[in-house]
């Protein structure tokens, strides 16, 4: 599978989802960078990583959103491409539109940098295919706007359809129902705060985020 990872002035987890990617699949993934309007021909999987995208100036996603190559990253999207917004990137794809709700200040207002327990909410997605619905895993958290918010409505359609992804299994940040990842309507995009790359391999301290890109690659091959 070809596999792309959008690069933004002040990215700083490009490289490692790039690693995360070329490990899963065996081919090094296309570094796409945000001034560029079209993606490589034939990506199967798009990634936007975690950083400070344009020094998070405005709010956090809310320029990279209006960047060149977001254009085609939301066609692609359109079209069925998976893409996997990571931290910042989960912030990009609620600007976009692409993802309902926003992503605010932590409660308390504090940087939280940590490993956390996640449940698994809904297995059956491209993305959440190598869990076991309930599961409880451990995927680091590095964020300061990751406190995720929607209006009540939005939240209760999100859980009745299996759009929640990942909750926090403890209080991490002030999330509405302390969710941490969400899905689109189609189950091709999904949007989480936790880095799955930071938990690749046993150094890392866990390899539950492996599970992630080997069972999208195997749901999507």
């Amino acid at each position: 599978m070809k596999t792309a990872v959008i690069v933004f002035p002040g990215s700083n987890c490009d490289r490692d989802l790039a690693v995360a990617f070329e490990q899963v699949t065996g081919r090094p993934a296309a570094m796409v960078w945000h001034k560029e309007s079209a993606l490589p021909d034939g990506v199967g999987l798009i990634g936007l990583p975690g950083g400070f995208s344009y020094g998070d100036y405005l709010r956090s996603g809310a320029m990279a959103a209006r960047s060149p190559i977001i254009r085609a990253v939301v066609e692609a999207a359109n079209r069925g491409v998976p893409v996997l917004g990571i931290c910042n990137g989960f912030q990009v794809l609620t600007e976009t539109g692409l993802l309902p709700g926003a992503l605010m200040r932590n409660a308390g207002l504090n940087f939280v940098s940590r490993p956390v327990a996640l449940t698994v909410e809904n297995s059956q997605s491209l993305f959440t295919s190598g869990y076991a619905r309930g599961e409880t895993i451990r995927i680091p958290v590095a964020h300061h706007d990751g406190n995720y918010q929607a209006d009540e409505a939005t939240l209760d359609r999100l859980e009745s359809e299996g759009r929640v992804a990942f909750r926090y299994a403890e209080e991490v940040n002030g999330s509405a129902r302390r969710i941490a990842g969400v899905l689109n309507d189609a189950g091709n995009v999904l949007g989480m705060m936790p880095h799955p790359e930071r938990a690749i391999e046993p150094a890392h301290g866990s390899t539950d985020g492996r599970r992630l890109f080997e069972g999208l690659l195997e749901a999507v091959a």
